[in-house]
C-alpha cells in the first residue's frame, strides 16, 4: 500500500470543498485581472494628459505621443463599412492625403494632426489663419495628414468618426473641408469627451459651414461611408514615422509650433515657413 502524503491530524477536503475554493480562486484571479486592466487604463489617461499639460505649459513635451494600444473597440467595427470608398479631392495611396492650396505651389507645408488632440486646437487657433493665407497666397500648398490615434490612447472614437465625416467634407469640396476642419477644431471637446464620436453632433457643427450639408454630406456621416477610408488614412499617419502632434513641416524639414509656453506668433511661423522654403 502506498503511503499517505496526509499529515497527521489533517483532514483532506471534499470534493465539494475543492470545488468551491477553485470556483472562489476563478473569482479572485477574475478580481485581479480587472484590477490591473483598470489601472493600465488610469495610467494612459493620466499620462496623455501629462503630456498635454505639459505641451500647453510649455514642458519638454510639444506634442500628443501617438504611441499607445492599436486595438480598435469591436462594436464600433461591427458598425462600420468595409468597402473602401475614397473621397473626391484627395490624393496619395488610397486617398489619405488632403492638399489646400494651389497645386502647382512649389512647396509643400505638411500637417500631421488628430482632430481630438488639444495642443493641435491650441496650434490651430494660433496659427490656422496663418497656414490658410500662405496657401491662398500660393506660397505653399498644405498636405493633410490626420490620426486617429486618441481613440487608442483614451478610448472611444471620436477621432477615426471625425475623421469619417471630413472624408465627408473633402467630398463635397476643398474649401468644404478645410471650413469644416477648422470648425471642429474650434469646437474640440475636452480630449477624454467622445463628443466626436456621436454623428448627430458632427452634423450639427456642419450647419457652421455654409453648403456643406448637402444630402449626399449626411447621408454619408449618417451611414460612414468613409470609415474604411479613416483607417487607411489613420494607418498612413501611423507609418509617416511622425510620433506626435501636432507636427508641421515644410518641405520635409519641421518647424518650431511652440515657444515658451505659449504658441509661436503667425508672424513667427509664417517667418519659419519662409526660411525653410527659401522664400524670405
Amino acid at each position: 500500500m502506498a503511503q499517505s502524503d496526509q499529515k497527521p491530524g489533517t483532514k483532506q477536503p471534499s470534493r465539494k470543498q475543492s470545488q468551491k475554493i477553485s470556483a472562489r480562486e476563478r473569482i479572485q484571479e477574475a478580481q485581479r485581472q480587472e484590477k490591473q486592466s483598470a489601472q493600465r487604463r488610469q495610467r494612459i489617461v493620466v499620462g496623455v494628459s501629462i503630456v498635454v499639460v505639459l505641451a500647453l505649459a510649455g514642458g519638454t513635451a510639444l506634442a500628443i505621443s501617438a504611441a499607445g494600444d492599436d486595438k480598435s473597440s469591436a462594436d464600433t467595427a461591427a458598425a462600420e463599412p468595409t468597402a473602401l470608398v475614397v473621397p473626391a479631392n484627395t490624393s496619395g495611396p488610397d486617398g489619405t492625403v488632403i492638399t489646400y492650396g494651389k497645386a502647382d505651389a512649389a512647396h509643400t507645408l505638411q500637417v500631421f494632426e488628430d482632430f481630438r488632440c488639444p495642443v493641435c486646437k491650441g496650434f490651430e487657433a494660433a496659427n490656422g489663419e496663418a497656414v490658410k493665407k500662405l496657401a491662398d497666397d500660393g506660397a505653399v500648398k498644405v498636405e493633410y495628414h490626420l490620426a486617429a490615434f486618441l481613440d487608442k490612447n483614451l478610448g472611444g472614437k471620436g477621432s477615426r468618426t471625425a475623421l469619417a465625416a471630413i472624408g465627408a467634407a473633402a467630398n463635397e469640396g476643398v474649401d468644404k473641408f478645410k471650413a469644416y476642419h477648422d470648425v471642429l477644431y474650434a469646437n474640440q471637446p475636452e480630449e477624454r469627451d467622445d463628443a466626436f464620436g456621436d454623428v448627430n453632433h458632427l452634423l450639427e457643427l456642419a450647419d457652421k459651414v455654409p453648403g456643406l450639408k448637402t444630402d449626399a454630406f449626411v447621408k454619408a456621416v449618417t451611414d460612414r461611408t468613409y470609415a474604411p477610408w479613416a483607417k487607411k488614412v489613420a494607418d498612413a499617419f501611423n507609418d509617416s514615422g511622425v510620433t506626435g502632434t501636432p507636427t508641421v513641416k515644410v518641405d520635409g524639414k519641421p518647424l518650431t509650433l511652440f515657444s515658451g509656453n505659449r504658441a509661436v506668433t503667425p508672424e513667427q511661423f509664417t517667418a519659419q515657413v519662409k526660411q525653410a522654403a527659401g522664400l524670405s
